[in-house]
């Protein structure tokens, strides 16, 4: 992954047109492709169970993400007016580096080697 994370998209080096439907659609799109299993969506299916309220946990959980997701665009797109993206890709990178050698590293001590 870290070394994936250096690889430029063609996107970011290239005149592009808009998307077709629109960023709100194509996000809305995206996001629910990206995010289909994850722990939020597993979630959000057993407080359904639970509560039996559709549109309160809709409601709900679409906040949620919205709180947790906002100020990250929004910091993101601050962040990329003062720093170039290939430093951010860099910077992405190493951390993806670093990480996987970390979950490597205890993975090790678990097994004893």
């Amino acid at each position: 992954m870290a070394a994936w994370t250096l690889i430029p998209d063609k996107l970011d080096d290239e005149e592009h047109k808009p998307a077709r439907f629109g960023a709100f659609l194509t996000t809305l799109i995206a996001f629910f492709l990206v995010e289909m299993g994850d722990k939020t969506q597993v979630a959000t299916i057993a407080l359904g169970a639970r509560f039996h309220d559709v549109i309160a946990v809709t409601t709900g959980t679409t906040l949620g993400m919205m709180l947790a997701n906002v100020p990250a665009v929004f910091l993101g797109h601050e962040v990329l007016k003062y720093v170039p993206l290939k430093v951010v890709r860099m910077i992405a990178a190493s951390l993806f580096l670093i990480i996987g050698l970390w979950v490597l590293a205890q993975t090790a001590g678990l097994m004893g080697v």
